[in-house]
């Protein structure tokens, strides 16, 4: 396993391109319906930011390959709910998972406007809430300002405590940029991004319970 992440860490530093592309990639994936759901986008920009204190990656293209990824994917899906209305989210694969729409909409319903600020933060549904934003009639000149400032402090809050807890490292611990550091830092990002993400499943539970309690009080 060791030589594994040490080889990884040798082809990133050789084709670093590769590495902006995975992190562009993830940030856009997260941002589709449904793909969103499953890809764990937030636990792969995290782990490479773990790179930057190293020299493999530059902090400025880490973050500027995530914010475009970001800005591109939710951009994206909110035109195609915006041009397709209510259809989109009664078509496939989306009418596959009603109960997933159904929290979107809720959510959306109850935030408003800031819906699509704090949907950014809680996954699954922030793969959920620019489509259906769009779906529900949300003006674009409302929509695009609020999204841009999420994204803008979604992508350092993913990327700076890869790049923060390795630079302590490199700084406090005594470990070599190049060498076993780069092991200690694949491992704790991995940690670091589950934490995030139980955090994440915990917050949204309790706005699922939240907004399902709402509906009960008001079933019509």
């Amino acid at each position: 396993m060791a030589s594994l992440l040490d080889s990884f860490v040798a082809f990133v530093s050789a084709h670093a391109w590769l590495a902006y592309l995975t992190l562009f990639l993830a940030a856009l994936l997260e941002a589709v319906p449904v793909v969103g759901a499953v890809i764990p986008g937030s636990t792969i920009i995290l782990t490479l930011s773990a790179l930057v204190p190293g020299g493999e990656l530059r902090l400025s293209f880490v973050l500027a390959a995530a914010v475009a990824g970001a800005l591109l994917g939710d951009g994206s899906a909110f035109w195609i709910g915006h041009r397709s209305q209510r259809e989109i989210l009664n078509s496939w694969p989306m009418s596959k998972y009603p109960r997933v729409i159904a929290q979107s909409e809720a959510f959306f319903h109850r935030w408003g406007t800031l819906a699509v600020f704090f949907a950014r933060f809680v996954p699954p549904i922030r793969a959920f809430v620019p489509v259906t934003a769009g779906a529900l009639g949300m003006a674009p000149a409302r929509f695009y300002p609020v999204n841009l400032a999420a994204i803008l402090l979604w992508a350092p809050v993913h990327v700076l405590p890869g790049v923060l807890a390795v630079s302590v490292l490199h700084r406090y611990g005594g470990f070599a940029p190049h060498s076993g550091m780069a092991r200690h830092a694949w491992m704790l990002a991995v940690v670091a991004g589950a934490l995030m993400i139980g955090l994440a499943t915990w917050m949204l539970r309790r706005r699922q319970g939240a907004a399902a309690a709402a509906m009960g009080r008001n079933p019509g």
